[in-house]
């Protein structure tokens, strides 16, 4: 049986959202994850960074670029006595300038591409894992490799309008959702597992997720 895993997005997950970010001091990490991340390392989990890097195939930044970036964000979760075990990243992007990655490619969420490889490499269970992002492309992935996505909300996403693209969860910000998975998982205090954005609660009733075995009710 292979490692447990929380899988994070980047922009809008870990640090703040930015468009287009290509120098290190763009890199803000959100100020409140700390506890969370080394609680849920401590209960087994790895921590695998998992993003959509277009930019590179934009011609907007370099891979030298993107590498001293995440030597910046590394150092940054260092403070908080953190460690990322890796990061996968896609440099691709159909419309891209650089010919060689405008390519439509299996590793740019929404498809799976990245956390398949992930778990190949590092030897992890899917089954018990969980993808924490900010937007339904996240989700989807996560859904497509078999475990749950927690949607963080910025108020960005639309209802979605199909199962693959429903969240286990959805939470209020990041250090909601990594709260929301240490309840679930049995290794951090109670969390509101209710929450939906005001958006998402017209309508039809929220769908019961599939993905979420652990037999956890709302707090």
């Amino acid at each position: 049986m292979g490692w447990p895993a929380v899988f994070l997005d980047r922009d809008g997950t870990l640090v703040e959202p930015r468009h287009y970010p290509c120098r290190p001091e763009h890199l803000r990490l959100y100020p409140t994850l700390g506890p969370a991340l080394r609680r849920l390392r401590r209960a087994g989990f790895r921590l695998v960074m998992v993003t959509n890097q277009s930019g590179l195939a934009r011609g907007y930044f370099t891979t030298d670029d993107l590498e001293q970036m995440h030597a910046h964000l590394a150092a940054e979760l260092a403070r908080w006595d953190v460690r990322l075990d890796a990061t996968y990243y896609c440099p691709h992007h159909p419309d891209g300038v650089v010919a060689s990655l405008a390519v439509v490619c299996e590793c740019r969420k929404p498809r799976p591409g990245l956390l398949l490889r992930a778990a190949a490499e590092l030897d992890l269970d899917l089954r018990r894992s969980w993808l924490v992002g900010d937007i339904l492309d996240d989700v989807e992935a996560a859904n497509r490799a078999g475990c749950p996505g927690v949607l963080v909300d910025l108020g960005t996403e639309v209802r979605p309008d199909r199962p693959l693209r429903w969240p286990a969860y959805v939470a209020r910000d990041t250090a909601h959702a990594l709260a929301i998975i240490g309840a679930v998982e049995g290794c951090g205090p109670p969390a509101d597992l209710g929450y939906l954005p005001a958006a998402w609660r017209d309508g039809a009733a929220r769908r019961t997720p599939t993905l979420v075995r652990r037999g956890a009710t709302d707090a």
